[in-house]
């Protein structure tokens, strides 16, 4: 079975944890502090190559990681950065968000590679907390967490120019006749089960022909493998409905290619829309005295703006003519490739939260209470303690991160004191 859509979990590395200690050196018997940062986690990095046409090492592996930093040192050694994942996929792989379905890069284009997820930041030994009224801090910044996220990996064909048609009317063999690609060609109701590509070569320059496995009805609704190929039209420029004129399975072309575009529409409505050829194939077994099936294509159709050419892949007659006008559509439309645009951010929606702090009875003063640190610092410079809506917002907030949890674990009492830098305030529940 072609791979050509798997599901993933994709995790960054951690960031190495700040480390906590004090210079202890002979003579300098209160050294300064002297931890150590972490080193930053490895990030998800896709990568395009161009070896690969499938998804398919994806398919029986789910969870990806890269390694987490090395955590700080004494003597302000810094840890090792934690080693990145760099996962390959074929070009054409569009990287989405699997809840929503929004796209988080098209592996398309000039975009060879691409960071997915970062690896969190090292956090900060105490060396960075010391300050003129503390200069002795007891604390260090955990490492920035891991992200993880789960993908949805979908490769769409990158084709100028894709075949739509029922089973059986002579797609692969149009194919192989028009372009260096060796489809398989079978009687079968579901020959093509993987997109095959191939280059049709013209004086002036050629184009990239598809040809996109038989549609049924239902197909945009995913009956039989329609949902598992139709994405790869996406990306076409042009299409060519191919169509069985001589109506050897007793299909009537006309209706087909009504059927097909409602399949398109309801799939995606720009499809649709999409400039379109019909290839009426087979002419060569049309035997009917009563009223002529081309005409009937080209008296329903070519009002719509809708060209019919009579063919026969086969022998080859009236090919030629459809692909010098094929080429002359594609020479008429804008020629950068359909790439899909970001619509999430992982940066913006995994987002870290995670700054220390430390609660602790002080030493040397009785019924005191130390609460420290850098998130602590943060709210202090953005809050209005003098204002009843700021004081309300800092009570909140100590409640909401544990603060006050912590102080009654460590057995504070009504009346006792609660000092944090500059602002001391007594305690009452």
């Amino acid at each position: 079975m072609f791979a050509d859509r798997a599901r993933i979990i994709i995790r960054s590395g951690k960031g190495g944890d700040g480390h906590v200690s004090f210079r202890r050196e002979l003579f300098v018997p209160d050294g300064g502090p002297d931890g150590g940062d972490g080193g930053k986690g490895g990030d998800v990095i896709f990568e395009v190559d161009e070896g690969l046409n499938t998804l398919i090492d994806y398919r029986h592996r789910r969870k990806f990681a890269a390694k987490d930093g090395e955590p700080g040192g004494k003597r302000r050694c810094h840890g090792s950065n934690g080693a990145d994942i760099v996962l390959k996929v074929p070009q054409g792989t569009v990287v989405k968000e699997a809840v929503s379905g929004q796209v988080i890069a098209d592996m398309s284009g000039d975009n060879r590679r691409q960071i997915i997820l970062r690896g969190g930041r090292g956090g900060n030994g105490n060396m960075h907390y010391a300050t003129a009224t503390m200069q002795a801090p007891k604390y260090a910044q955990p490492g920035q967490e891991a992200k993880e996220l789960e993908v949805l990996l979908e490769l769409k064909v990158i084709a100028d120019v894709g075949l739509v048609g029922f089973p059986n009317v002579g797609k692969s063999t149009f194919l192989a006749r028009v372009t260096n690609a060796t489809p398989k060609i079978a009687n079968y109701h579901f020959t093509t089960l993987s997109p095959n590509l191939g280059v049709v070569d013209l004086e002036g320059g050629g184009f990239v022909i598809a040809d996109i496995p038989g549609l049924i009805e239902g197909a945009s609704e995913g009956v039989g493998l329609g949902h598992e190929f139709l994405r790869h039209i996406e990306r076409t420029k042009v299409m060519i409905h191919i169509v069985d004129a001589a109506s050897v399975e007793g299909r009537d072309p006309v209706d087909d290619i009504h059927k097909i575009n409602a399949e398109l529409a309801a799939y995606n409505e720009e499809l649709a829309k999409r400039p379109q050829v019909i290839a009426a194939n087979k002419i060569d077994a049309i035997y009917t005295e009563d009223e002529d099936p081309v005409q009937r294509l080209r008296d329903e159709f070519e009002p719509l703006g809708i060209p019919v050419f009579a063919i026969s892949a086969v022998s080859g007659k009236g090919v030629k003519e459809l692909l010098y006008h094929v080429k002359s559509m594609l020479n008429e439309l804008p020629q950068e490739a359909v790439i899909f645009e970001q619509e999430y951010d992982p940066e913006l929606h995994l987002v870290d939260r995670n700054l220390p702090f430390t609660v602790e009875k002080s030493a040397e003063e009785e019924n005191t209470y130390i609460v420290e640190g850098p998130r602590i610092e943060k709210m202090l410079g953005y809050t209005n303690l003098e204002s009843e809506k700021g004081f309300r917002f800092f009570q909140n907030f100590l409640k909401d991160n544990g603060i006050l949890d912590q102080l009654e674990a460590l057995g504070i009492q009504e009346g006792d004191t609660v000092r944090m830098y500059g602002l001391q305030f007594d305690y009452y529940r």
